[in-house]
């Protein structure tokens, strides 16, 4: 099986910025859900003193994760937001003193076996922070860890622009030592390897130097080729291994898990401070002064833009993540949030829409679809609203990467085709299954 992609230009003009911690805003926005699962529950409320590192938000389920205070200062508003996506979710806003104090509760964890280091590990409010923002705990909480082969480190960074995990590895090299260590430790795991795009020559260097003191790990330099930090295409160009349709990682004997997760995990356990700020690369054609920053998470998007010389010109588009699976944002008042690793703002020559024509079947998206999906067929069956089409064409193994409509000379919005069409299968599928359970 081979896998294949597309070649994006790199762009990755920050890869040298060392991060710049911007001046404390204002006013933060701390959404609730900054993750995959239930939102987390308030437990503060107008009025309170609040401090760095305080909880604000508890997680609410198995699937969810613990929200603190990014700033010190004053609760001065627990309201709704309507996140880009669409949803809204409930939110806390906090004015900041400016002082940055640090709350009395926060303390370097002494986790002593398996359970325990899970605990911390949620205490920390981590969740991925490569983009899925998966609760990092319920990850490494496998119930039969003889299972783990594997820890595969997602260092890709496949996207354009985006160098927040360049900086980890360059910058954070031994926090990610400790993170391993601490896998190691707790998890039982014995191999672990790093995988890292070939265009990233000084974090390579940084990781083989860490990887030749640690026993069990290695360096898998990767062609550059998108989207090579996909999950199953990682797992397969590094360990050779199919991750099942519907299956997860586990179930080949491996965990994969984002640098930057497990480089905050090591500094979690040295320091006690849970996930209060990211590191963000701010870029794009329409970015001034293109840096990467380190923000407390909530703040927002304009100021963020503003710590890099503002626009160079009126943007056309503003991203959160990269220009291949970033999300559009509908205001920039929309916050950092915790899987935030990039803000790419485009000006309007490079976000100007693309003139679709007619399919030519040239069979260039099926052919660069990491996973051999026909998109043109997929096109069909939901224009004709066949539900039992798009299962046989496994519609819902398409991970959204974007290849299909950047290859295609029609310049067709396939990719967003897919993603209604994986709506319609769901609901077909609920629906077939409702009839069954009916007879």
């Amino acid at each position: 099986m081979k896998l294949h992609g597309v070649k994006v230009p790199h762009k990755k003009n920050t890869a040298e910025s060392v991060p710049v911690r911007i001046p404390v805003p204002q006013t933060v926005c701390i959404p609730m859900s900054m993750h995959i699962g239930k939102p987390a529950k308030v437990i503060v409320k107008r009025g309170d003193k609040v401090k760095v590192g305080q909880l604000i938000g508890e997680a609410d389920g198995f699937v969810s994760s613990n929200i603190h205070a990014s700033v010190s200062g004053t609760v001065s508003k627990v309201d709704e937001m309507v996140t880009s996506m669409g949803t809204k979710v409930p939110c806390v806003v906090i004015e900041s003193d400016g002082q940055q104090e640090m709350y009395e509760g926060v303390k370097k964890p002494e986790p002593t076996d398996f359970d325990s280091f899970i605990e911390t590990v949620k205490l920390s409010g981590v969740v991925g922070l490569g983009g899925a923002g998966f609760p990092s705990f319920v990850k490494l909480k496998v119930k039969d860890l003889s299972k783990i082969e594997h820890v595969v480190v997602n260092a890709a960074e496949c996207e354009p622009y985006i160098t927040s995990d360049t900086r980890t590895m360059i910058d954070k090299c031994d926090y990610v030592s400790k993170g391993i260590d601490a896998i190691k430790k707790f998890l039982g795991a014995k191999h672990f390897i790093i995988g890292i795009e070939s265009n990233k020559p000084e974090a390579i260097s940084k990781m083989k130097e860490m990887a030749e003191k640690n026993e069990g790990v290695e360096v898998h330099v990767l062609p550059s080729m998108y989207p090579q930090g996909g999950e199953k295409v990682l797992v397969y160009n590094t360990v050779g291994r199919v991750i099942p349709k519907g299956g997860l990682p586990l179930d080949v004997g491996v965990i994969v898990i984002n640098i930057t997760t497990l480089s905050f995990i090591g500094e979690y356990l040295e320091k006690g401070v849970p996930l209060v700020e990211k590191c963000i690369t701010v870029d794009g054609s329409a970015i001034k002064e293109p840096k990467n920053v380190i923000a407390p998470i909530g703040t927002s998007i304009e100021y963020l833009v503003n710590s890099a010389g503002g626009f160079s010109e009126d943007p056309a588009k503003v991203l959160y993540g990269g220009p291949m699976m970033g999300i559009a944002v509908p205001s920039l008042n929309e916050p950092v949030l915790k899987n935030t690793n990039a803000i790419i703002a485009m000006g309007k020559k490079e976000a100007a829409p693309l003139k679709t024509t007619a399919c030519i079947s040239c069979g260039a998206c099926m052919n660069h679809c990491p996973f051999r999906l026909d998109p043109r067929a997929i096109a069909l069956a939901y224009k004709l609203n066949s539900g039992e089409d798009l299962e046989k064409l496994c519609v819902d193994l398409c991970m959204e990467c974007g290849c299909c409509s950047y290859i295609c000379p029609a310049n067709r919005p396939l990719v967003q085709t897919n993603k209604l069409a994986k709506i319609k299968l769901r609901e077909y599928l609920a629906a077939k299954k409702a009839e069954k359970e009916g007879k």
